[in-house]
C-alpha cells in the first residue's frame, strides 16, 4: 500500500490548483475592464484589483487547508470576510503521485514559510503587456527556497490590440492548438515541470533586466558583462522563465528593488534544473519568516555559466549594494 503524501507534496499540489485559480482571477479582472489601480509608494509601484483578489484567494485557500503555515504576501490588506468564490480547495493529483525527496519527508506544516506574490509584473499588467505577468507561490524550509509554483495567466497570449481586453474562453486558441495560461512547478531534489527546458544560444550573452526600475547601477553592471543583447521586461518570474526557456542567459538586477516574494518560487524552478540565483555578491538568499523582505543586494541568476557573470560584477556595484 502506498504511503500517504507528505505535508510538502500536499502543499505543492494545493498551491498548483490555487495558482491556476489565481490565473483565472487575473484574466477575469482584465475582462471586466476595471483594474482598480492605486499607487502604493510611487508611480511604478502599483496595486490593482487583481493583486488584492488574488492575494486573498491564495492566502485564504492555503490557510484553511494548512492552518499552521506562515504565509507572507506582498500586499498589505485589511482583514475582511472572504468571498467563498475566491477559495480553492482542490489539489493537483499528478503532484501527489510524485515521490517526496527524502530530506523533506518529515517536514511539518509549522516548519514551512510560504512567500506569495499575487501578481508579479503589476505595472506591465496595467499597460497590457500581459505576457510579462506571473503569479508566484514560493515555499521555504529553514530559510531555503525548496518548492515553488508559477502561474503564467497569459502564456500563449498574442499581445495585440484586438485581444487586450477580451477574456479568453477555456477553449480559446492563441496559435495552433494552443491553450491560454500554464502552471510551472518544482521541488528541489525532484525537478521542475510544466515547461520545455532550453539553453540560450552558446557563446551569446543575452541579459534580461528590469523594464521599469532602471538606474545607473543597473546600467553599469550590465555594461561590464559585455552583453550581445539586453532584454528589458517586467516581473522576476517572467525573467526566470526566459532563462529556463533559452531566451536569455542571465538575469541581472543590480538594485535593491526586488523582494523575497518575487524570487522565492522562481529560484526553486531555476535551481531544480541546475541553475543558480544569488544576490550580486554571490550570497544565497534567505527566506525564513524573520528575514527582511527586500533583496537589498540585488539579484544575479543564470541557467548556465554563472561564474562568467559573477566575475564581471564591478566592485563599485558591490560596494553600493549592501546585503
Amino acid at each position: 500500500m502506498a504511503s500517504s503524501p507528505t505535508v510538502l507534496m500536499r502543499l505543492v499540489a494545493s498551491a498548483y490548483s490555487i495558482a491556476q485559480k489565481a490565473g483565472t482571477i487575473v484574466r477575469r479582472v482584465i475582462a471586466e475592464g476595471d483594474l482598480g489601480i492605486i499607487e502604493k509608494t510611487c508611480a511604478t509601484d502599483l496595486q490593482t484589483k487583481a493583486d488584492r483578489l488574488v492575494q486573498v484567494s491564495i492566502c485564504s485557500s492555503l490557510a484553511r487547508k494548512f492552518p499552521k503555515l506562515t504565509i507572507i504576501g506582498e500586499e498589505d490588506l485589511p482583514p475582511e470576510d472572504v468571498d467563498q468564490e475566491l477559495i480553492e480547495d482542490g489539489q493537483w493529483e499528478e503532484i501527489l503521485k510524485q515521490p517526496c525527496p527524502s530530506q523533506y519527508s518529515a517536514i511539518k506544516e509549522e516548519d514551512l514559510v510560504v512567500w506569495v506574490d499575487p501578481l508579479d509584473g503589476t505595472k506591465e499588467y496595467t499597460e497590457g503587456l500581459l505576457d510579462n505577468v506571473t503569479v508566484l507561490i514560493g515555499i521555504a524550509y529553514e530559510g531555503k527556497a525548496i518548492a515553488g509554483v508559477i502561474n503564467q495567466p497569459y502564456y500563449n497570449y498574442q499581445n495585440n490590440e484586438n485581444q487586450k481586453l477580451r477574456e479568453p474562453r477555456n477553449d480559446a486558441k492563441a496559435g495552433p492548438d494552443a491553450v491560454l495560461g500554464r502552471t510551472i512547478w518544482g521541488v528541489l531534489g525532484l525537478g521542475a515541470f510544466g515547461f520545455q527546458l532550453k539553453e540560450a544560444p552558446a557563446g551569446k550573452h543575452i541579459i534580461t533586466t528590469t523594464r521599469s526600475h532602471n538606474s545607473q547601477l543597473v546600467t553599469d553592471c550590465i555594461t561590464a558583462m559585455n552583453p550581445d543583447d539586453v532584454l528589458r521586461v517586467g516581473g522576476a518570474g517572467n525573467k526566470i522563465i526566459q532563462l529556463i526557456e533559452g531566451k536569455a542567459s542571465a538575469y541581472v538586477f543590480a538594485s535593491p528593488g526586488c523582494k523575497k516574494w518575487d524570487t522565492c518560487a522562481p529560484e526553486v524552478i531555476l535551481h531544480a534544473v541546475g541553475g543558480k540565483l544569488t544576490d550580486i555578491h554571490g550570497n544565497a538568499l534567505q527566506y525564513n519568516k524573520e528575514v527582511k523582505h527586500m533583496n537589498s543586494a540585488g539579484v544575479l541568476a543564470t541557467l548556465r555559466n554563472y561564474d562568467y557573470y559573477a566575475s564581471r560584477v564591478p566592485q563599485s556595484v558591490k560596494n553600493a549594494l549592501v546585503p
